[in-house]
């Protein structure tokens, strides 16, 4: 099992977004001091809910800061990206950092990113596979060029070509954020691992990763790519010496945060939009993950890993808004929950 840090950039009520960064990037070094195994760094565009808009270019700093961390972005947004534009820099950052880059790739939603970036509504409702597979294409061939819908070049070749930077490896990995069954399987069908969200529990985890094995094996996955398959489960962790004080410290600073952060969001085309109550949320969300005492924590995600297969989690501990608090949830989730996991 292992245990990662998922990094949001999350702008609380009154603080600045230069705050909010130097959070971001702090934290990324307190989890290789506390023993985590990887960062996984969110993107978003125009709105306080994350402040980091290129999680790449934050993927580059962060692998300059650390020596052993694995650094993962969650996610690109691939629709408002040019593949090979995405693919050359992921290819740059998994051969300068020995191997320690992973690519998270989702589509993000109909925003008005769309707009501002000239994709245009229909990559996101119908692009993402042609843009997914030219991704893929750019960081395992030699040499790639395109003719479908949206891309069309000559043939050109692949520089730097990531295959050749390391024994035994193909290139950085890539990891596909998945919320519906369609892109569950997208995903199994070129077997590529899943990142799944935060929202949803053990059960809907499990039967997510449960139809991406069935759709891997009809499209003729190799058998030990389908059992080796490192999926990624996102969630919280708060960790106090009481259940109690975890619990309250989440739920006095998130829906803060998540009110003004997803009230912010607009949709390209007008089109209305659900929101989550912000204090039903936090609820919920401190039902699902590992928040209260150490012990706790470790077994929720020991039962997590048996209850749906998942090897690899990205947990959100900057939900106190806090620097202070952040680091030192940090530290204990490195020295009090995962001796309990190893």
């Amino acid at each position: 099992m292992r245990v990662g840090s998922f990094v949001l950039a999350a702008q609380f009520p009154g603080q600045g977004q230069g705050e909010a960064l130097h959070r971001a990037v702090r934290s990324a070094e307190v989890a290789e001091e506390a023993g985590l195994d990887s960062v996984w760094l969110a993107e978003h565009h125009f709105v306080p809910y994350g402040t980091c808009p290129s999680a790449i270019t934050l993927a580059a700093l962060l692998l300059g800061r650390t020596r052993r961390l694995r650094v993962g972005t969650a996610v690109s947004v691939l629709p408002t990206a040019h593949p090979v534009a995405l693919g050359e820099q992921a290819a740059l950052l998994h051969m300068t950092s020995g191997g320690r880059f992973s690519l998270g790739v989702g589509r993000g939603g109909p925003w008005v990113d769309l707009e501002v970036f000239g994709a245009g509504l229909e990559a996101y409702e119908k692009g993402f596979p042609e843009s997914l597979d030219l991704l893929v294409r750019w960081l395992r061939e030699p040499s790639v060029g395109a003719d479908g819908e949206r891309f069309r070049f000559r043939e050109v070749p692949v520089v730097p070509r990531p295959s050749e930077a390391l024994t035994d490896s193909a290139g950085p990995e890539v990891v596909v954020a998945c919320t519906s069954p369609a892109s569950v399987r997208l995903a199994a069908e070129r077997g590529l691992p899943m990142l799944l969200g935060m929202h949803v529990g053990d059960e809907e985890k499990a039967e997510m990763i449960a139809l991406w094995r069935r759709h891997a094996r009809a499209a003729g996955r190799p058998a030990d790519e389908i059992r080796g398959a490192g999926h990624v489960s996102a969630g919280v962790c708060q960790i106090a010496d009481r259940r109690t004080d975890a619990v309250e410290t989440l739920t006095k600073a998130m829906p803060g945060w998540l009110k003004q952060g997803l009230d912010a969001h607009v949709t390209v085309d007008g089109r209305a939009r659900g929101m989550r109550d912000p204090v039903a949320y936090t609820e919920l969300l401190c039902g699902l993950h590992p928040v209260g005492t150490p012990r706790l924590c470790a077994d929720r995600l020991a039962a997590t890993s048996e209850r749906t297969g998942v090897s690899r989690f990205a947990l959100l501990v900057e939900g106190s808004g806090d620097l202070a608090a952040t680091e030192e949830n940090l530290r204990r989730l490195g020295a009090e929950v995962l001796p309990h996991l190893r």
